[in-house]
């Protein structure tokens, strides 16, 4: 299961023709949607942190487009699959190993998207920019729904799964209604007052009702295997970090919204959105703690054990940056210079991470290990 990650097992069912247009494009899975969300959200953490150092955003920026580039890159490749291996395309929804990674598209989408309005307005202005995030928001969450019904329905009617399957990389279709709930506040601002303003507030706060009930139903059977099975597989043990989506995120939503809320719903709800970022955002955080000294403990140990790299690695950058988001949010709407510094030094292991994955994801495509013809 652990190679599927980086190199989806194909179907059985060939078309020679079809295998010898694009034959490297044939190994490119859903997965690889995680290295553009892994670096948006370097951008859109280093942006929002409390503290900024001279040229900081302008570094984002640069990240900012370089993900903006790897959106358009990958979404023009997964088309060419799509069109070239539809064969392999249809295996991977059929793959309980990679389905779940569909969700990722999603997020990508919003990642980039959210990142247009928090500093990509630098460089191409206000008026595109929310034209850009409103698209991108939009087919974002579209398929997030999608994606958050339909891997799951598959896993009940098509997957043959067995309860040591389990893994955090389930969570990833749940977690891309969150993704939305977070960032759908950015837009806001931009609508008309009144009941456009509530209508969105509102839809965001059903999508983060939607991914953490959804993700409380799932964690127990991934936490369960971890008990019951031991230790993941090498290559699978940094998507433990991916448990720290819905929990940053869900931190991050909350206190997106409740900067929203006064704008945006009448007293007596404003108030108690505010309220609920912290009441929330709090104790979730410091269940994210807990969960990201217990995963970096099993990092460790599987470096030891020989841990090599596969496309897995990106599995520790965007659910850092999550809680690199929440922390902040939270730094906000408590005043506590703690949660300031609690996000700075998860955002220094953002982006250590970051240059770790991508580096040795270069090195892969121009070596020709990662999307071999």
């Amino acid at each position: 299961m652990a190679t599927t990650l980086v190199r989806p097992r194909p179907t059985t069912q060939r078309t020679p023709q079809a295998h010898k247009a694009f034959p490297t494009l044939r190994h490119l899975g859903p997965n690889w949607y995680a290295s553009v969300m892994g670096t948006a959200i370097v951008a859109n953490a280093g942006a929002t942190l409390p503290y900024q150092l001279p040229g900081q955003r302008v570094a984002c920026q640069i990240v900012w487009a370089l993900s903006a580039v790897a959106l358009a890159t990958l979404l023009t490749a997964r088309a060419g699959h799509w069109l070239h291996h539809r064969d392999q395309a249809r295996a991977h929804l059929l793959d309980p190993a990679v389905a779940p990674f569909s969700g990722c598209l999603s997020m990508a989408l919003l990642a980039v998207g959210g990142g247009t309005l928090i500093v990509g307005k630098d460089l191409i202005g206000t008026g595109a920019a929310v034209a850009a995030d409103a698209v991108l928001f939009t087919a974002g969450t579209a398929i997030g729904l999608v994606m958050a019904v339909a891997v799951p329905y598959l896993m009940v009617v098509r997957h043959k799964v067995e309860p040591g399957q389990a893994t955090p990389v389930w969570l990833l279709p749940l977690v891309a209604p969150m993704v939305s709930a977070a960032l759908g506040p950015l837009l806001i601002p931009h609508l008309p007052a009144g009941q456009p303003r509530e209508a969105l507030l509102l839809a965001c706060y059903a999508m983060f009702g939607i991914s953490l009930l959804a993700t409380l139903l799932m964690l127990p059977l991934v936490f369960g295997r971890l008990i019951v099975g031991g230790p993941l597989p090498l290559a699978l043990t940094p998507t433990l970090f991916l448990v720290l989506g819905p929990l940053g995120q869900s931190t991050t939503a909350v206190n997106q919204l409740a900067d929203m809320a006064p704008q945006s719903i009448g007293a007596p709800y404003a108030g108690a959105l505010g309220a609920f970022a912290v009441v929330y955002g709090v104790p979730v955080m410091g269940f994210a703690l807990l969960w990201l000294a217990l995963a970096a403990a099993m990092l460790v140990r599987a470096a030891r054990n020989g841990m090599g790299f596969a496309m897995t690695w990106w599995a520790l950058t965007f659910p850092v940056g999550t809680c690199v988001t929440g922390a902040a949010g939270l730094a906000r709407h408590t005043g506590l210079t703690a949660f300031a510094w609690l996000a700075s030094a998860l955002f220094v292991a953002l982006l250590t991470a970051w240059l770790l994955a991508a580096a040795h994801t270069l090195r892969g495509l121009f070596t020709g290990s990662l999307l071999p013809r």
